[in-house]
């Protein structure tokens, strides 16, 4: 009897303590609340308040980059203002027959097991699971079943973890809010899609609202003999590519916002474009930096010397870029990860120290993968600039997001790279404010 009346008692404690693991953050901008009255056992079993994980930097910096057109944007709202999934079963159950029972029919709440043995406790009808509580050996789900498998909208609350979003046969699948707690790092937020329990991250729906650029090489004015110059007067944003589906809203004709030239390669390498390119952007008043392709078979010290020989820095000129996207072979071949990553601290810093500002970082998603935690004074200190053709939203935290090299834009004759800020044209002013070269 004793082993029974905790199996009962035990999902709710860990149901209703669940509601202190998440703090409350400071955003206000939908007020949501939720009642509810703690038994002396559940707050014994609550963390103390100052332990609580401060999810206020990481709704902060959501708000600062969406508005209420980005999908998921009202439920994050509502987690920010402490808004949880919650499901209230009977607080008491007959032993004896372990539910009540109607013509031979589970109705109301029931104790049952899953599949997997794990204990289900279950708000029946017409003998049909609709919505309930599970305990496995991980944490807690809560909310709609279909058969005896979590289906539909449920919540998931472990050690270091709380999911809530829609289900699919037992495992995440489809859009969801993940908040993260790991025991060693900083509290995350995730918002997007996830498939058969995997994050594939936040699917954008590209507007006119959204802030677009572009970046330009030498490519840009032709191949070999053919030279095409650019016309600047009719620049403007006409396809986002397609090595990857877009979710257009309405038809794609934005104009150039911002625009990154590159500069210089290596120790030797100049655009002889870049000077004219320049010119011609500041006259039409778009806002333009110069981005630098790092080499491993120099240091970083040298491809400083030379950007900075061959490069302008104008007040008002958005922050320098250094690209960095070797293969893995050039990063053995160079001495490893960690001796690429000092040449790339140098060539920072003193690009900085030339500038004023700190520069962006260009990397890809495989960079980001493989390497990017190794050094964390990096991925802490500047910002991101991340080269991404999937149809999801990269999970770092960034500036600009390259998301096709096979773009179209009036005035430009061939493929170009498009570029999308991360957040709107307020955020966008902000960062070309605080950012830009004083």
């Amino acid at each position: 009897m004793k082993k029974v009346l905790i199996s009962i008692i035990s999902p709710f404690i860990l149901l209703s303590a669940s509601t202190y693991l998440i703090g409350k953050p400071s955003h206000q901008g939908m007020q949501l609340s939720t009642h509810f009255q703690p038994s002396a056992a559940m707050v014994a079993d609550t963390p103390k308040h100052d332990s609580k994980p401060d999810f206020g930097d990481e709704f902060k910096y959501y708000f600062d980059r969406h508005n209420v057109m980005d999908e998921g944007y009202e439920m994050v709202a509502a987690f920010a203002n402490g808004k949880r999934l919650t499901i209230e079963p009977a607080r008491c159950l007959t032993v004896w027959n372990v539910g009540r029972w109607r013509n031979r029919q589970h109705e109301g709440t029931v104790l049952t097991t899953d599949s997997a043995g794990f204990t289900v406790i279950g708000i029946y009808e017409a003998d049909t699971i609709k919505t309930g509580i599970r305990v496995d050996t991980l944490g807690t789900y809560l909310g709609d079943f279909k058969g005896i498998e979590a289906d539909g909208h449920g919540a998931y609350i472990a050690e270091g973890c709380y999911f809530e979003g829609h289900w699919a046969e037992n495992q995440r699948d489809g859009f969801g809010i993940q908040l993260l707690t790991p025991a060693n790092d900083n509290p995350r937020l995730q918002v997007g899609e996830w498939k058969k329990n995997r994050f594939w991250g936040e699917r954008m729906k590209y507007t006119s609202e959204r802030i677009y650029g572009i970046d330009i090489a030498r490519y840009q004015h032709g191949k070999g003999r053919q030279v095409f110059p650019i016309n600047w007067k009719q620049l403007g944003i006409s396809y986002l590519g397609r090595k990857s589906h877009k979710n257009v809203h309405g038809t794609a004709d934005y104009p150039v916002s911002f625009i990154f030239i590159k500069s210089t390669e290596g120790t030797t390498v100049r655009n002889k474009y870049y000077v004219s390119d320049y010119a011609a952007a500041r006259k039409h008043g778009i806002p333009i930096g110069a981005y630098h392709f790092f080499s491993l078979k120099t240091s970083g010290a040298a491809q400083a010397q030379h950007f900075i020989n061959n490069t302008l820095f104008k007040k008002g000129d958005l922050p320098p870029v250094l690209d960095v996207e070797p293969s893995d072979a050039q990063i053995a071949a160079a001495g490893g990860p960690e001796k690429m990553f000092q040449q790339i601290r140098i060539w920072l810093q003193l690009v900085k120290r030339r500038c004023g500002v700190s520069p962006i970082l260009y990397i890809n998603q495989m960079f980001i993968n493989k390497y990017f935690s190794l050094a964390p004074d990096i991925k802490r200190d500047y910002d991101v600039w991340i080269a991404r053709y999937g149809e999801y939203k990269p999970d770092v935290r960034l500036a600009f997001w390259q998301l096709c090299p096979d773009g179209r834009v009036k005035g430009i004759h061939g493929d170009v790279d498009i570029n999308v800020f991360n957040g709107y044209k307020s955020q966008f002013e902000t960062f070309v404010q605080q950012k830009s070269i004083k």
